[in-house]
């Protein structure tokens, strides 16, 4: 049966007694992206786009647009720990006891697979199971860590890595690139339709670490696939970053839903980088759900390059005392007839802020497109702020563009309608709550959309400090 289940939010932040097989000396040095490179037995293309990467990366400055990133100390973090594993499991009876504890306590049990095509979990900055139905192997289905698939499929491998977020794109981007260890490799063949999703979860355990998972899903042509990713880290005195990349490659036809629940810790920075690149009729959904952290910046991005191509975004930022979530999406529009709808949806509490950052950018070949931008927010105290800062290019004439953003409270009305029909306030709260984040909820797996309510649910009532 294993550790019986914690209770609450507070599941997701218990640290567990693992200890690290090796820790790397804190500090961004050359010679640590050499040895790394060296121990994961890596050829040396992939060597040189690390040093390359390091490069970009003590050229670009840090982030001044946004939030405040100055308590960061990117000289004081570890850039490698790796757990005590020699290789991912492909069962999960090869996965270590002390892994199988830590995962049941957080939900993750083998009985959860029964709802998914497959399951990948990291650790730090290693994965340590990948599992796939055996018949969708079979059918072509390609889903490892990514340090796998660099080794088993490196042409289908180099052709793919680095072409949708390239180390140059910014600081972050490039710090990974130097530095990225795990992550997820998806490739679904031509015409292949997976009913179930499959499901990737990140943990942190290490103080003062940066993790930098590295994720690349291929979607040939005519296929669809949806993936879930989980992450989670217990709380620290010291800070904790995560900067991982995901790439998609949405092939013509194909329809790729990425669904992320991000729980992490309040000593997180989460900088991320996500972006799909779409040919012609595809279609790249981003539903984002984004808890916890100190710090978030995060825009899931697609540029629609083919006709017809289609991006849906839709998220829930939740930003209680002492967070930031600086959130939003990116959407360029290369070509003709294409759609981009984004649903925007922020709660701040107890002071917490919430910011939606986004562009729009329509280019000469974007005849007939179109875009809507649609950014509400709900205060649930006189304390917390919200601002919008949408950007607009347009460079065609025959394009539709619409933006709407609004900021709400819960009303005296509200309360008032519910509290008449016996539901005592902090009830009444949950549920306007609930109902404002619903066009989110409902498009994950059930299991998935009651996790997220359950996690908002608990976040209203005090979440962790």
């Amino acid at each position: 049966m294993g550790e019986p289940l914690v209770e609450g939010i507070e599941r997701y932040h218990v640290r567990d007694a693992i200890q690290a097989a090796y820790r790397a000396p804190k500090g961004i040095v050359r010679e640590l992206v050499l040895d790394l490179s060296q121990s994961k037995g890596e050829p040396d293309w992939m060597t040189e786009y690390r040093l390359k990467a390091l490069e970009i990366f003590f050229k670009k400055p840090m982030p001044t647009w946004g939030p405040d990133l100055s308590e960061l100390n990117l000289d004081d973090l570890t850039y490698y720990v790796k757990p005590p594993v020699e290789r991912p499991a492909r069962t999960w009876d090869e996965v270590p006891e002390e892994f199988k504890k830590a995962y049941e306590r957080l939900g993750l049990s083998k009985e959860e697979q029964e709802f998914l095509a497959g399951v990948s979990t990291q650790y730090d900055s290693e994965v340590v199971y990948t599992g796939l139905k055996k018949e969708l192997e079979q059918r072509g289905v390609i889903f490892l860590d990514t340090d796998t698939a660099l080794k088993e499929y490196p042409e289908l491998f180099r052709e793919y890595f680095g072409t949708v977020v390239p180390a140059s794109d910014n600081k972050f981007a490039a710090l990974n690139a130097a530095f990225w260890s795990g992550g997820t490799f998806l490739y679904i063949p031509k015409g292949l339709k997976l009913e179930l999703p499959v499901h990737a979860f990140f943990r942190i355990n290490t103080e003062g670490m940066a993790q930098f998972e590295r994720s690349l899903i291929v979607a040939d042509e005519d296929s669809f696939v949806h993936y879930i990713e989980g992450c989670a880290a217990p709380f620290y005195n010291t800070n904790i970053l995560h900067a991982g990349v995901v790439e998609v490659v949405v092939k013509r036809g194909a329809h790729v839903r990425y669904s992320s629940i991000q729980n992490w810790s309040k000593s997180v920075y989460n900088l991320v980088t996500k972006r799909a690149s779409v040919e012609a009729h595809g279609t790249m959904e981003w539903v984002d759900g984004n808890l916890g952290a100190k710090v978030t910046m995060k825009y899931p991005s697609a540029i629609l390059k083919g006709e017809g191509a289609r991006v849906d975004v839709l998220s829930i930022g939740y930003a209680g005392k002492g967070q930031i979530q600086d959130v939003g999406t990116k959407v360029l529009i290369n070509a003709p007839n294409c759609t981009a709808t984004v649903v925007s949806k922020s709660i701040g509490k107890d002071g917490g802020k919430t910011n939606y950052r986004g562009l729009v950018a329509f280019g000469a070949n974007a005849r007939g497109s179109k875009a809507k931008v649609d950014c509400a927010t709900l205060l649930l105290d006189d304390l917390s702020t919200s601002d919008t800062f949408p950007y607009n290019e347009v460079k065609t004439a025959d394009v539709v563009l619409e933006h709407e953003a609004s900021v709400s409270k819960v009303s005296e009305e509200q309360l008032f309608y519910f509290m008449s029909r016996g539901i005592p306030e902090d009830e009444a709260v949950k549920m306007i709550v609930l109902g404002f984040i619903n066009p989110v909820a409902r498009e994950m797996p059930l299991v998935f959309a009651q996790e997220l309510n359950k996690l908002i649910e608990l976040e209203i009532e005090g979440g962790l400090g």
